[in-house]
């Protein structure tokens, strides 16, 4: 016989769970099914602009029931745009639950993307955010046919009753076109850690701390490196050089404004695998010539994937050859992987962070290597591939079988 004390508990903590249930599920959603309702100061309706560059946009409801973000990129000067969308998603929340270390918030949002590969960002933030690249995370969008859903669950987030919580979905530096991405839905919930699921998608930490070079297994040497340059587009330099202060030739490998460095690496042995999380690339500083009087990210290097052109070797390489008759900013992506300060001290190491999307497409033979180039006025010249104890290297991991 069933014992009723029991019963009664047993019921009354069904009832607490079901409605705590009900409370934490999609407590904020838009399905833009009704339109899009806009407020220019994002809190009974979404906001939007962009900064750090020309970019324009414009956030607009489909007929088909998703709205579009759309980026016109083309006046854009320097490449390091960003054009975000924004919402107060807090009013009906009860954010005590925040305050509660089991408790998190969690984005969702079902994306399409005009371009591909591309990374957007999800983020968090209050009126009392300093740091804005807390809580945030980026996700690689591999095609532009599929509808991918990304979900970012935050880590120890800062809410207190009485605070105003934002959501954002975000572009940034996809190139200098014209762009969109749309969105079928977006939510945010309360969530308890313990029994949500895995984030969805790709998350990518944004600049994620350095790790040291023997928590990799694998150190791929580069198998190729070279210069191309905008303004000499049928010569090779595979004899870019130095004479050093001793009178011995370096061979270097070097980023300007109408040069850019282009790697290539043997990564056959790797064929049908998978890497596991994000690597690094190696390069060693031979020299740098920047200036630090301008603006935010000016004089830094942009590294990127190189997505077509030809078979090239180092020996005979040119911009022209490279290209194969397409334009520059289709054989690399538009969009860097990541922006970098050059350590500046010569025979000093730069590690470079290469996320777990763009090895996956290394591995695979999507990507056809990484190329370097300038952010701003910058000139760095690294140690080429001649040089047996500072050539350019690969760091990673693979999954174990």
């Amino acid at each position: 016989m069933v014992n009723k004390h029991f019963s009664r508990n047993f019921f009354a903590y069904l009832i607490v769970f079901l409605f705590s249930s009900l409370n934490l599920s999609a407590q904020f959603i838009n399905t833009f099914n009704d339109g899009l309702k806009l407020d220019p100061r994002g809190l009974n309706g979404w906001t939007y602009r962009t900064g750090d560059g020309e970019a324009t946009m414009n956030f607009v409801p489909s007929p088909d029931g998703y709205a579009s973000i759309i980026v016109d990129a083309t006046k854009d000067k320097m490449g390091i745009w960003w054009a975000l969308i924004r919402r107060r998603i807090s009013e009906n929340m009860d954010l005590s639950l925040i305050q509660n270390p089991e408790f998190e918030f969690r984005i969702e949002a079902k994306v399409r993307v005009s371009d591909a590969p591309k990374r957007i960002n999800l983020h968090l933030n209050t009126q009392r955010t300093t740091d804005f690249h807390s809580h945030l995370m980026e996700y690689d969008i591999p095609d532009t046919t599929n509808w991918h859903i990304i979900s970012m669950t935050t880590k120890n987030f800062d809410a207190r009753p009485g605070d105003t919580v934002y959501a954002q979905l975000a572009l940034m530096d996809w190139g200098f076109e014209k762009y969109r991405v749309d969105i079928d839905y977006y939510k945010v919930d309360i969530v308890n850690i313990n029994s949500t699921g895995k984030d969805l998608g790709e998350p990518i930490p944004y600049h994620p701390p350095i790790p040291d070079t023997s928590t990799f297994n694998f150190h791929i040497p580069v198998s190729n490196d070279a210069i191309i340059d905008l303004n000499l587009p049928d010569l090779n330099f595979n004899n870019w050089s130095t004479i050093d202060e001793t009178g011995n030739k370096i061979n270097l490998i070097t980023v300007s404004q109408n040069q850019y460095i282009i790697l290539k690496f043997d990564l056959r042995d790797f064929k049908n695998k998978k890497v596991s999380g994000s690597g690094l690339l190696e390069l060693t500083t031979y020299s740098l010539q920047n200036s630090p009087d301008y603006k935010k990210d000016f004089g830094m290097i942009r590294v990127t994937e190189i997505l077509g052109g030809d078979n090239w070797t180092q020996e005979k390489v040119t911009f022209n050859n490279f290209c194969k008759n397409q334009p520059i900013n289709k054989v690399l992506n538009s969009q860097m992987i990541i922006d970098v300060s050059v350590n500046n001290r010569k025979g000093e190491k730069n590690y470079i962070t290469i996320s777990k999307p763009v090895l996956q497409r290394l591995i695979d033979g999507k990507t056809k290597g990484l190329a370097i180039k300038p952010l701003g006025a910058v000139v760095a010249s690294f140690y080429a591939s001649e040089n047996k104890f500072m050539i350019p290297k690969l760091h990673f991991n693979i999954l174990n079988e």
